[in-house]
């Protein structure tokens, strides 16, 4: 995996073969990056990473500048890959193992980027749960976004606060927020 842009940009990270991760890919990460950045000051974000696998997301955010990072994943090796790696890089990233459903029903925060990469094979109801339990949750800042990267085969363009999705390849990020009238 290589950090696109930033303090880091061009840095290749090589994480453990044994993590059960499928990370995101570099032109998809980078299209990502090209939409936050018409919409948001980096330095200023307060950014939650849900299945944050290998931490490929929460990288790039820390060196594009972001203040403050979360990232939440339930697997041990994962979690101590992040750390690890954040404490190299000198990036302010929280990273704690835990289940994602459960860490949202019990959490307290706001945020002005989640970003969610769950496993593409989890059932679609759970794709919706977790749109619906952040939004329920109250975790998302009002100007935030929720982005949530899934198969094309899983839909998400009927639940409420659905703004746009972009498909890149076998992959779609559908980008969630509060609309104007709220």
């Amino acid at each position: 995996m290589r950090i696109i842009s930033g303090k880091y940009k061009g840095r290749r990270l090589t994480a453990p073969k044994n993590l059960p991760v499928r990370p995101t890919t570099d032109m998809s990460k980078e299209s990502l990056f090209n939409i936050l950045n018409n919409q948001f000051h980096f330095s200023e974000l307060k950014v939650l990473d849900l299945f944050s696998g290998t931490g490929n997301i929460s990288y790039e955010f820390g060196s594009r500048g972001c203040a403050a990072i979360t990232s939440i994943d339930a697997d041990f090796g994962c979690v101590n890959y992040i750390k690890k790696t954040a404490r190299e890089l000198d990036l302010n990233i929280t990273a704690i193992k835990s289940d994602v459903f459960k860490f949202l029903e019990r959490h307290r925060g706001n945020y002005d980027v989640i970003f969610a990469d769950p496993p593409y094979d989890m059932a679609e109801k759970d794709f919706h749960r977790l749109v619906e339990l952040i939004f329920v949750q109250d975790l998302l800042d009002e100007e935030g976004v929720l982005v949530v990267e899934h198969s094309k085969n899983t839909k998400m363009e009927q639940l409420q606060n659905f703004s746009f999705d972009r498909n890149y390849g076998a992959s779609v990020f559908s980008f969630f927020a509060y609309s104007e009238e709220e």
